[in-house]
């Protein structure tokens, strides 16, 4: 079972610890094999806002983690404690996943977890990281950065994001949307392996696209233009291009393809259908068009991803396959922007 860490201190931020415990604590039943082992470490009770805590284990506990979650630290003027900065580097030595949450990426900057590395926080407070650690390439438009091992996200709801992306790439696709739909957040933000959405989600009462969304997904196999998104959204189609933009950070069409691919990875992960089935099934028509599509987005063929897919799982392990590895620097989360960047080049 794999074993994820809370590792607090007095003056940790209450919302990202609780969100990050909605996703990884709360056991869906039925939706994986295995899922997450909790474990909350500290150096004793602690406070975490108007929240008193009582921690399973001391910080040494960290180094037993396979993944290390370090929610918002509140006073970024002062440095955050040495045990604290101490055990996080010594988990991290000890082969762990370390996570960072909004401002709990000034933690893994003191222990040098991101040292050459790009890194995010909550946007308040990017000059500061910057500034307190040069040596780290802060980014303050994105969402999250994941760096393979070290993966650090900005504020509030896009500490979410990055939760749901850590399940996505243990879990897969399918499981990941699953929680996401139980916890009433849209899957459609992406980040992943060094590549950016900027736009946060936005509140019901700002959000023109929400019905359109679903409608659209509903479609995937169905060949779908701007004008046709337009009319449901009962918008100029230069109209919906803008409201798009500034919902997702990009635009009508970039932003269904996304949505093809993530579908083609569910079915990949989910079902036995070949690609040709798959490929109509997303409304990329063809084998063809959708090896091209898969392979630029992912980083490999959509054969190799169900293999390593279920490999990674253990249920192609039951039936002898060894496990395959993705390439260096990729990783199993589809990239909105790296297919944004593709398509413009």
């Amino acid at each position: 079972m794999h074993t994820v860490a809370f590792a607090l201190t007095d003056g940790m931020l209450s919302f990202e610890l609780s969100l990050a415990y909605e996703v990884f604590g709360a056991d869906p039943a039925g939706l994986a094999d295995r899922w997450y082992r909790i474990v909350v470490c500290a150096p004793g009770p602690v406070r975490a806002g108007r929240f008193r805590l009582a921690p399973d284990h001391g910080l040494d506990h960290l180094v037993r983690a396979d993944t290390v979650i370090v929610p918002g630290w509140a006073d970024t003027d002062t440095a955050p404690p040495t045990d604290l900065v101490d055990a996080v580097r010594a988990a991290h030595g000890a082969g762990a996943r370390v996570a960072s949450l909004c401002t709990g990426a000034f933690v893994l900057a003191a222990a040098g977890l991101l040292d050459g590395l790009r890194a995010t926080t909550h946007w308040a407070h990017t000059n500061a990281l910057a500034a307190r650690h040069p040596t780290v390439r802060v980014d303050p438009d994105v969402l999250y950065v994941d760096n393979g091992t070290v993966l650090t996200s900005a504020g509030k709801a896009a500490a979410l994001d990055l939760c749901l992306h850590l399940v996505r790439l243990d879990h897969g696709s399918a499981v990941a949307n699953t929680v996401a739909r139980r916890l009433v957040v849209p899957p459609h933000r992406d980040g992943g392996q060094a590549q950016f959405v900027t736009t946060p989600v936005p509140a019901p009462e700002q959000h023109a696209l929400a019905e359109v969304f679903g409608w659209a997904l509903a479609r995937l196999d169905r060949p779908l233009t701007v004008p046709d998104l337009a009319r449901r959204a009962r918008m100029s189609p230069r109209n919906l291009g803008r409201h798009f933009h500034a919902v997702t950070g990009t635009t009508p069409l970039r932003w269904l393809l996304a949505q093809r691919i993530r579908r083609a990875q569910e079915l990949l992960e989910t079902t036995g259908d070949g690609i040709d089935a798959i490929a109509v099934a997303t409304g990329l028509g063809t084998a063809t068009t959708l090896r091209r599509h898969f392979q630029r987005t992912v980083g490999v063929p959509p054969d190799t991803y169900r293999r390593t897919f279920l490999a990674r799982t253990g249920e192609a392990g039951q039936a002898g396959t060894e496990p395959l590895r993705w390439p260096r620097g990729r990783q199993s989360e589809l990239s909105l922007c790296s297919t944004v960047q593709q398509l413009d080049s």
